[in-house]
């Protein structure tokens, strides 16, 4: 059986101790952010998911969605779970207050968005492509369609999507064919086709507003080229209500491996009215806010899926016996022990442990720092922020998709045949967490986009935000009695980091195909070495707490251990990667095309 629990005490710890989220309260908008508070929306949040989306997950994938004359169904259950869920104010959690939004710092906002793709990945994405459609209209459109479209947004009434994939492009969005003719009321009318569409259409709304990639009949070739538009599946009437339906048809929906029960759909748009976002011919620009914000949220699909799998993992590993213990019977009263006894079970969970808590943090590190960009009025604290943000978005979108799936293919191997078939539920995570690793980007872009773009932007100021704070911290640290053996692991896959870097932009700059050879590696790589750092961090938190005899001891101490896990048996992955980079291209681009 599928097993979630939201994992709140690592929540509060992280937001209140390691990252003290108590100076929330001193920021600007965030006066009445008491630690109380914030605990109490993610234990409600927490409450809502475990009984209400957690017990859909398994079924909705069982009976997916349905398709007939343009008109999609959602599974039994999940309309009623989305009425709920707007009705509790989920869906304006870190919307602005201006437009019915609740005002929420996005730390808290992401926490609860893992707990819900946790519990049910595939209901995620309604209300979540609905938060990127929110924040792109807000950043990019016009006074009037901000009045219009994101009151509706907020609440749930109306969902949103993003309409770029079309059948003969997918990531090379330069060769997009949609097309948009300007009309003298202002208006554009859209013709064109688009793919891979989630949430395109569904029965959770009353309506859909689509944020389309389009070219004006002026357009330049190539990306330059694109223009956004936001259109709705029924146009607004002059209350703002659901009125006459637009030229935007549901053609079919895709039959996936994995997220069933969430709506992914072909959609043709036939002079369907729409309005300009942004400037024109900078449409990527306009939808790039709402990309970003969707890889970042990728990344958290990845660590929920992970996190739901461990518990799954960890459940069944205490209650199958099979075999003895090594070090002696720890059953007598069984014909055998259970199989959490085992040091290559154990060995499986740990791994799954230190990758979801160490990603819950690095996550919420990142998290702090939208929320900074947001918030603050320092121009030096936002730049610098967004420099962060920037940096770490391709990382935490592929690290967490990548760790995500690993996980959940271990969860199968802790249950082994039991895992493989549909029963108990974790074969499902496998199918669902494999599409985080290909949407909003593959990881291969998103490594390309690391080394490609991030390393060399403002001669390297990006990189500060992260290797500044590790250097300092090792600096401190690593002869601290507690935890300077953990240290000391993390300053030598740090300078695995460093040798790396400096190699790439070496070797970059004569070949660009040897920094596209290393580019995976090398987020790897990044991506260990942040987690490191997140392992560091609260092994220096958990090891205070001890010193000063916390209420807690047993948490605290299982910390240290992971910690200690993730130093010693994952860290040094970091060598071989370096090793991996340092070898150049040659064994991958010599190969002729034909030989394969």
């Amino acid at each position: 059986m599928q097993t979630y629990k939201a994992p709140l005490r690592d929540m509060r710890f992280l937001l209140h101790e390691v990252f003290g989220g108590t100076a929330l309260a001193s920021r600007p908008g965030e006066e009445s952010l008491a630690p109380d508070l914030i605990d109490s929306i993610l234990e409600e949040a927490g409450r809502f998911v475990e009984e209400v989306l957690a017990p859909l997950n398994a079924a909705g994938d069982e009976e997916g969605c349905h398709y007939e004359n343009g008109v999609v169904r959602t599974p039994k259950g999940f309309k009623a779970a989305y009425d709920l869920f707007r009705e509790g104010g989920w869906t304006a959690l870190a919307c602005d207050p201006e437009y019915g939004g609740q005002g929420l710092p996005e730390c808290v906002n992401k926490l609860v968005e893992e707990m819900i793709c946790s519990a049910n990945l595939s209901f995620s994405l309604y209300p979540g492509l609905s938060r990127g459609a929110y924040q792109a209209l807000r950043d990019h459109g016009t006074e009037e369609l901000k009045r219009r479209f994101l009151p509706k947004l907020a609440s749930g009434v109306w969902s949103g999507t993003m309409c770029l994939t079309e059948p003969h492009c997918g990531t090379d969005l330069g060769m997009l064919r949609t097309r948009a003719v300007p009309q003298e009321d202002g208006s554009y009318l859209l013709s064109g086709n688009k793919i891979f569409i989630s949430a395109g259409e569904h029965d959770l709304t009353e309506n859909i507003i689509h944020l389309v990639l389009a070219r004006l009949p002026d357009a330049p070739a190539g990306s330059r080229g694109i223009s956004l538009f936001l259109v709705p599946k029924f146009l607004p009437d002059e209350q703002d209500r659901p009125g006459a339906h637009n030229g935007v048809l549901c053609t079919a929906i895709e039959h996936k491996m994995g997220i069933k029960a969430s709506a992914t759909c072909q959609l043709t748009f036939e002079n369907a009215k729409g309005w300009l976002v942004g400037a024109p011919h900078r449409g990527l620009a306009a939808m790039f806010t709402m990309m970003n914000s969707e890889r970042l949220s990728v990344g958290i699909q990845g660590l929920a899926i992970g996190e739901a799998a461990y518990q799954s993992a960890v459940a069944y590993a205490r209650e199958r016996i099979q075999g003895r213990s090594l070090s002696g019977v720890k059953n007598p009263d069984q014909p055998a022990d259970p199989i959490i006894v085992h040091p290559d079970v154990r060995r499986m969970l740990l791994t799954m442990r230190a990758y979801a808590e160490g990603c819950r943090a690095l996550g919420l590190w990142v998290a702090q720092a939208l929320d900074t960009i947001e918030r603050s009025a320092e121009p030096a604290a936002r730049e610098k922020a967004e420099d962060f943000t920037a940096l770490m978005t391709p990382i935490v979108k592929a690290l967490f998709t990548d760790l995500g799936f690993e996980a959940a293919n271990l969860a199968v191997q802790v249950y082994g045949g039991h895992g493989y078939i549909r029963d108990h539920g974790v074969e499902q995570y496998v199918r669902d967490a494999r599409i985080a690793m290909i949407y909003e980007g593959t990881n291969g872009i998103q490594a390309l986009d690391l080394v490609g773009r991030k390393l060399g932007a403002h001669y390297g100021r990006l990189l500060r935000g992260f290797f500044h704070p590790v250097a300092a911290f090792v600096a401190a640290h690593k002869e601290d009695a507690a935890i300077g053996k953990m240290v000391h692991g993390l300053e030598k896959a740090f300078g695995a980091l460093q040798l790396a870097t400096a190699h790439i932009a070496e070797a970059g700059m004569r070949d660009p195909e040897e920094a596209g050879a290393a580019a995976s590696e090398y987020l790897r790589l990044f991506g260990l070495v942040a987690l490191g750092f997140m392992w560091a961090r609260m092994a220096k938190t958990a090891a205070a707490k001890l010193a000063n005899g916390a209420d807690e001891p047993a948490f605290y101490h299982a910390k240290l251990t992971t910690a200690r896990f993730t130093m010693e048996r994952l860290l040094p992955q970091a060598g071989a990667l370096y090793l991996a980079i340092k070898s150049g291209k040659h064994a991958m681009m010599a190969l002729e095309e034909a030989a394969f």
